[in-house]
């Protein structure tokens, strides 16, 4: 299965980057968040590629959510799909956005990809572990076992470029003296599991399917990712009180231990 969900990635990168290489349109959602053409044709191909090869396993991808279509029972596995991570870079010309598909099973991302193609990286999280792949015209080259390292002294902090909040930066504070990194979308997730950086606090708003295949390879890299209560971050929320469908509590993911 990680085999197939590289490939549509892979397949989704493409048509991404041919839209990135153009002029094109955006449009604003109810939530007031960009979305463009590629964020439609990405999620497309990916959503035909799951249902014609797992048509067992329902699917929740961000644009089919935002128009009100989702499955009415996950079951114990289901994917989540986020086509264009990071469109907000996407729009701006900035190469940190990602294709992100995750399969979730009872709660927790047990595989994950996540393709930043104008980085030309593809990561990976398997049974096996966690793999940065090398791709070149969006294919796979070198793939390299990645995980998480022994956090330093001084800590790397990896936040947002475009959602950082207050809170954020207050907890940041707390960490003494920090290196910051800013970059977007999943990579953060990907940055701790390939030993960049110590630990990436979220306070602020984000959807399941926003961190759950960044999420996988972080704990298949030996990282955790946890509510702001110290228990684990679950997947496949509904009903919440006071809050949306597969809506994520502040959170913060880090490596194993500090």
């Amino acid at each position: 299965m990680v085999a197939s969900l590289e490939a549509m990635a892979l397949e989704a990168g493409r048509a991404i980057m041919a839209i990135f290489n153009c002029e094109f349109a955006v449009q604003t959602k109810a939530d007031a968040s960009p979305v463009t053409e590629a964020d439609a044709r990405a999620e497309a191909i990916i959503l035909k590629s799951l249902r014609t090869l797992y048509p067992h396993i329902p699917c929740v991808a961000e644009e089919e959510a935002s128009a009100g279509i989702c499955p009415p029972d996950l079951g114990q596995a289901f994917f989540l799909v986020d086509p264009l991570d990071g469109t907000r870079e996407f729009v701006n010309r900035n190469p940190d956005f990602t294709v992100n598909i995750a399969l979730i099973r009872n709660g927790i991302p047990v595989l994950g990809v996540v393709y930043a193609p104008a980085r030309d990286v593809l990561y990976s999280a398997t049974p096996d572990g966690a793999f940065r792949i090398d791709t070149v015209k969006h294919e796979p080259r070198e793939r390299r076992r990645i995980v998480v390292r022994t956090p330093a002294t001084i800590l790397t902090v990896v936040a947002s470029r475009s959602h950082r909040t207050e809170q954020t930066n207050s907890y940041i504070q707390t960490c003494g003296a920090v290196e910051l990194l800013s970059v977007g979308s999943s990579l953060k997730f990907c940055l701790l599991a390939e030993g960049a950086a110590d630990i990436y606090p979220r306070f602020g708003p984000t959807m399941e399917w926003d961190t759950a295949a960044g999420d996988a390879i972080l704990r298949a890299a030996g990282g955790t990712t946890c509510r702001v209560d110290g228990t684990p971050l679950t997947y496949g929320k509904r009903g919440q009180a006071g809050d949306c469908d597969f809506a994520n509590p502040f959170f913060i993911a880090e490596t194993k231990a500090r």
